[in-house]
């Protein structure tokens, strides 16, 4: 079963971007473009990014001993 994590090895900020896209198998450039369409076109981007960067759990690192 899939689950949405914010990316650990794709990121540029927080890792929303990236977490989304290894979700839908897609290029996170596509969702990074979407995001800045999104902000451009009503400046709500910018609030579903800290949004989802709250509400997305990032990804738990095992820690080897």
């Amino acid at each position: 079963m899939k689950k949405l994590y914010r990316s650990q090895n794709d990121k540029m900020i927080l890792g929303v971007c990236g977490g989304i896209a290894e979700y839908f198998e897609i290029d996170p450039v596509l969702v990074r473009l979407g995001f800045v369409l999104v902000t451009m076109a009503g400046g709500s981007g910018i609030l579903a990014y800290i949004i989802a960067a709250v509400v997305i759990p990032q990804r738990e690192t095992k820690s080897v001993n």
